[in-house]
């Protein structure tokens, strides 16, 4: 399959990227707002500008598209 895409046409400034951050990563003032220990994950603008954390993957996805964004997962 291929077929060209014009990514030009895409509005890069609702896409918003989601990805794994370890608790243990987060400064210590965010970590003391987070209960436990393992996982989280943040939903950031392509600009690197971190806008939400959040406890699980799902919840993530939900909130971005909740507030009119695109969400995709950066490995």
């Amino acid at each position: 399959m291929n077929t060209e895409f014009d990514f030009s046409k895409i509005d890069e400034g609702r896409t918003v990227y989601v990805r794994s951050v370890e608790i243990a990563d987060l400064p210590e003032d965010v970590r003391e707002q987070v209960s436990g220990s393992g996982t989280i994950y943040a939903v950031h603008r392509a600009d690197g500008e971190r806008l939400a954390l959040v406890k699980d993957r799902h919840m993530a996805f939900v909130l971005a598209r909740q507030n009119d964004y695109a969400p995709v997962t950066v490995h």
